[in-house]
């Protein structure tokens, strides 16, 4: 995984080079990265399911200081076991729901890359907790524990990037440790 952010950041950062397209570069930008609604549809990957799964995430984007925000963020994932569990010879499913509530902090470093108008390019960090709720067929008397010894603690790393249609619309890509999302940015400017 760490491999793949790695290459992919590498591809945004020639990909802008190349997009610049003979613009001016300013040395001194006074974009505001905060009042951004953020909303995104990707995969999860989570200890708790142990596979892949599709995962929606919403987040509102604050300015703190220079080139730094802070965004209280919520999302969810469901999945069904495609497995079924033998239990006292019957065969069982279960419904699992995660839903990460984090406050993610993202540092952009457009400035440093000389990235134009049009992109942003960060990294962040979240940390939060995980509401995790299993649901077992009806007769399932076995261990409901699925994810035995893991703590109710969330920590994401992010590397992502954001490319502005206009000064109120963008679109982003958001690669994670755990949760990558492609997602529409809506800007309150």
């Amino acid at each position: 995984m760490l491999r793949t952010l790695a290459v992919a950041a590498m591809l945004l950062i020639t990909s802008n080079t190349q997009a610049q397209d003979g613009r001016a570069v300013r040395t001194q930008r006074a974009e505001s990265y905060g009042n951004t609604l953020n909303l995104g549809l990707g995969v999860g990957y989570y200890r708790y399911f142990g596979q892949t799964t599709p995962f929606f995430n919403v987040n509102y984007e604050f300015n703190v200081a220079h080139n730094f925000t802070l965004a209280p963020s919520i999302g969810i994932a469901s999945y069904r076991s495609a497995n079924h569990y033998d239990w006292a010879g019957h065969h069982y499913y279960y419904h699992e729901t995660v839903v990460p509530i984090a406050l993610k902090g993202t540092y952009y470093f457009d400035e440093l890359l000389g990235a134009g108008p049009d992109w942003d390019f960060y990294l962040g960090a979240s940390v939060g907790f995980v509401y995790d709720k299993v649901t077992w067929d009806d007769g399932y008397y076995g261990s409901t524990t699925m994810a035995a010894g893991t703590s109710g603690l969330y920590l994401d790393g992010h590397i992502g990037a954001e490319y502005h249609f206009n000064k109120r619309i963008g679109m982003y890509l958001d690669l994670s440790s755990g949760i990558s999302t492609l997602g529409l940015a809506i800007h309150h400017r």
